[in-house]
């Protein structure tokens, strides 16, 4: 398959090391003679007609910047027929490639796609990686490591809530790395008592300064977030002085590590000489430190799995040794998810 040109969009939030995607792409397009045209504010730039050409000089030094230089905006109309149809027409006037969900949705409408797995989250199921993962999880840490500094000086608590969405990745890894005394998240059972032993006994043997994180996703029984009212019962169950803290969309943010950098680059290589051998309909992953692919209903349909959100006749267009496959990835992903748990609450 032939290409004249390809289209890059960035979509749903965004995550430090997109921009290095976008850098990647235009460079190994252009490097095989190929145009590429960003559009910008994702799929509604798609529908609007909203593009431009790419040169080498226009992606010179994006790759140490956070956000997406291309911009991203929540686009319903595309799920809707007449926002299908205007993202088709610019396609057939341009040539296009979007990415992950609507890609499918594009690819089925014979316009080649690749995805790529981007978010803060981590919280793709079908890869091992995400890209702006790391970063988020070195902001938490910086800003928790600033907020431990004041803690220890005014013998306090800080419980602090991270994003993550419904996923925990972000809550369970950087709380490993902060020292937490508590992690609380979505996927496994929180002993808020054990906790509240293990810091009267602490503060008993001179500790000063407590830091527990809790993910976004975790809510009480009023739908509330868990934090604030876990807050209160810690003070008044220890004496320890707490605060509540939300960092928020302050962990999207900022200059993206190495490990993202990297990730992203291979990613967006990846995805153009896929485009270039006539492969389409796929999402570029990480597992086990190598590039692979996936089918793009094969990934979302193994999330759904993962996630416990398959609905009826989910499977149905799948081979059995499609879904055995799915049932090993999923049970692999739970099983890493498990003994790092495991492995936190006895660092705590």
């Amino acid at each position: 398959m032939e290409f004249k040109k390809i289209g890059v969009l960035t979509s749903g939030g965004d995550a430090p090391g997109m921009n290095a995607i976008i850098r990647a792409i235009t460079r190994v397009a252009n490097a095989a003679g190929v145009e590429t045209y960003g559009i910008f504010e994702g799929y509604q730039g798609l529908m609007d007609g909203n593009l431009t050409r790419l040169s080498g000089s226009d992606v010179s030094n994006i790759i140490s910047k956070g956000g997406t230089m291309l911009y991203t905006a929540r686009a319903t109309e595309f799920k809707e027929p007449s926002g299908m149809e205007k993202a088709l027409k610019t396609c057939k006037e341009h040539g296009g490639d979007g990415t992950f969900r609507g890609a499918t949705d594009l690819s089925a409408h014979g316009i080649p796609t690749i995805g790529l797995t981007g978010t803060i989250d981590n919280d793709i199921t079908a890869t091992d990686y995400t890209v702006g993962f790391d970063t988020a999880m070195n902001s938490v840490i910086e800003c928790v490591d600033r907020l431990r500094d004041t803690c220890e000086s005014h013998a306090r608590c800080s419980v602090v809530e991270v994003m993550g969405r419904d996923a925990g990745y972000i809550a369970l890894q950087a709380g490993i790395a902060v020292g937490a005394i508590g992690i609380v998240i979505k996927e496994f059972p929180f002993d808020e008592e054990a906790m509240i032993e293990r810091m009267i006994r602490s503060k008993a043997e001179g500790r000063r300064s407590f830091v527990v994180v809790v993910a976004e996703g975790v809510k009480d029984e009023n739908g509330k977030p868990f934090g604030e009212a876990l807050t209160k019962r810690i003070e008044a169950a220890t004496g320890v002085e707490s605060r509540f803290v939300r960092l928020a969309h302050i962990i999207r943010g900022g200059a993206p590590t190495l490990r993202d950098r990297l990730a992203a680059s291979m990613m967006g290589s990846a995805a153009v000489k896929l485009l270039l051998e006539g492969k389409s309909n796929l999402v570029v992953c990480e597992r086990n430190a190598e590039i692979v692919t996936y089918e793009i209903n094969f990934a979302l349909t193994l999330d759904k799995m993962y996630k416990n959100k398959l609905k009826p006749g989910d499977l149905d267009r799948f081979a059995a040794s499609d879904i055995h496959e799915m049932e090993m990835l999923a049970a692999v992903r739970r099983k890493e998810m498990l003994d790092m748990y495991n492995a936190a609450m006895s660092l705590v």
